[in-house]
Formats: structure tokens, sequence, C-alpha cells
């Protein structure tokens, strides 16, 4: 259960920037580790890790931000910033990374994030918010958005004219969808019922649904997929999923079930697909991602509530 809870952020730094939180996005990462579900959780804990603030205060050293943009935190805090993770840009991967929520910070402390009402952060890891974005709806991108928009572009699943799978339509999947229709992509959500289709086509653009526990659907799709990201974080079967994909097609997991998944090596030999994993996305690729959904007036889709009314949401 969240209950209101006092604590100290430190001084702005040379190199920190401190933002007044304007709206935080409830992300079902904040609900595996409020329930311990990875066995990691240490307590008390302060969830969220997508941020958007005012600035209201800059570090000496601070030459890109100013006080009264409008910008965002999102999962990571800091990392090594020397490791070869950190020079290609990636540092989500750095061995020493540091995450916003339950993280061990430089002193010490443990981080706590974004359901607060301050942040305080190196400016390395702070992101612009364009000003054309919805700042509530902008919030989510910081992880839902840039979860899926890095594999897509990491693995090439931005070639106009092909077809993208999309499973499960939770926060992650709504925004693969959005990026699959401006890559010029065409796009299948598959959900497990029939109760989001309407949504799927009429709201986000999908241009077919695929219920994944309808067999004889399934068995129509058959091969009909150049990619699929998969965004679901409950346990489910992969290979139906993989039997979707053409030769040399490519299948990304994005969400995180707690049980290890079951692959049978004939669902990829056969056809020589691809099983490949992401998470998150880098600073650079991040900044570059919340360009783009500014320049093509992309946002998430939000049901906006008081902090009141959290442990209900």
């Amino acid at each position: 259960i969240l209950s209101p809870f006092n604590f100290t952020r430190r001084k702005t730094g040379p190199n920190d920037v401190t933002l007044k939180v304007a709206y935080c996005g409830i992300c079902h990462t904040d609900l595996h580790m409020v329930r311990n579900e990875w066995l990691s959780s240490r307590y008390p804990l302060v969830p969220g890790h997508e941020i958007v603030g005012i600035v209201t205060e800059i570090g000496s050293k601070v030459e890109r931000f100013a006080i009264g943009e409008r910008v965002g935190v999102g999962c990571m805090v800091n990392s090594c910033q020397k490791c070869e993770s950190c020079e290609m840009s990636a540092e989500q991967y750095c061995d020493g990374v540091i995450f916003t929520v339950d993280s061990k910070d430089v002193d010490g402390s443990l981080t706590c994030g974004g359901y607060s009402n301050l942040m305080v952060c190196d400016q390395k890891f702070v992101i612009k918010v364009p000003e054309s974005l919805p700042f509530d709806a902008a919030a989510p991108l910081l992880c839902a958005g840039i979860t899926v928009y890095s594999p897509m572009k990491y693995f090439g699943m931005t070639e106009e004219g092909k077809r993208l799978g999309v499973v499960g339509l939770g926060g992650l999947g709504h925004m693969a969808v959005q990026f699959g229709k401006v890559f010029g992509l065409h796009v299948t959500a598959i959900s497990t019922s029939s109760h989001k289709e309407k949504e799927a086509k009429e709201v986000l653009g999908a241009d077919e649904f695929l219920i994944s526990k309808d067999v004889k659907q399934m068995a129509a799709a058959s091969k009909s997929l150049h990619y699929i990201i998969d965004a679901v974080s409950a346990d489910h079967p992969l290979p139906p999923l993989l039997n979707l994909l053409k030769v040399n097609g490519k299948f990304v997991l994005v969400g995180s079930p707690f049980k290890p998944i079951e692959l049978p090596p004939h669902s990829v030999m056969v056809g020589r697909r691809l099983v490949a994993g992401s998470a998150i996305g880098g600073i650079k690729e991040t900044q570059e991602m919340m360009e783009f959904c500014g320049e093509h007036n992309i946002s998430c889709k939000i049901e906006k509530i008081s902090t009141d009314y959290i442990n209900t949401a």
C-alpha cells in the first residue's frame, strides 16, 4: 500500500538539474516493485520513473537547461559514464547504472522516484520535452515510448510496407502501434480478447486485429508478419506467436513476465527466426524519440488521476 512519506532530496550540485514534478506515469514496473514481484525491492520505496516537470534550479556547470524549461526524467538518473555501454550511448546496460527507483545512489542512499513533488538529477540524464507535446501525456514516453522505439530502430523494424505484430495493447503496446504506423508499417494488434479491437483500429490506427486465443485466426495468420513486438508482462506461450513470423522474422521481448519463458528450438530454427530482448533506451536515443514524437504528434493515451487515487489505480 502506498502512503505519504517525507524525505529530503540532495542539494542541487554543479551538474544537477532540479525540477518540480508536474506529472508521473504509472508503469507496470511500479507494480512489480511495490509488490516485490522481482524479489529485489527495498523499502521504504518511492516508485515512479516517467517524470515530467519544470526546472526550478540548475547547477553552476549546467548549460543545456534553463529555469522554467519543460524537462523529463526516465528510468535512469546516472551511470558510470565511462564504460563501453556508456560510451555507445546505451547507459541502460551499464553495470553501474543508477535507476530512478530503489537503486543505490552515489552517496549510498536509495533513489526515490517520481511519485514525489521534487526531483534532482544529473544533467546528462535529463530530457527536453518539446512544447508541441501535451505535458501530461508525454510523461509515459520516458519508459513506455522508448522501450518500444529503441528495439524498433535497432532491429530495423522501420522499413515502410513491412508487417508488424504488436502483442499486448497496454502502455508499451499502444505506443508500438503508433510508432509502427508513422514508420509506414502494416500493423496487426494481437490481444487475448476482442474488447480492445475498436480502440486498436479506430484510435491507434492498427490495420488488423488478431485474437491470440483463437486457434483458427492464428492459423490463418501463419507466416504473415515480418516483425513482432511482445509487450505482455504476464506469463504466456511464445510458440503460437512465433508461428506468425515469416522466414527471417524478428521477435523482440520488451515485457517482463516473472516466470522463465519456454522456447522450443524448433519454433525458431524453422524459418531462421530471431528472438531478442531489449530494455528501455539510452539517453541520446530517448531524446531522439521525444523529438520524433513532437514532430509527428505522438503521445500516450492516458487517464489522469490525483495522488489520492493512486492505490485504486
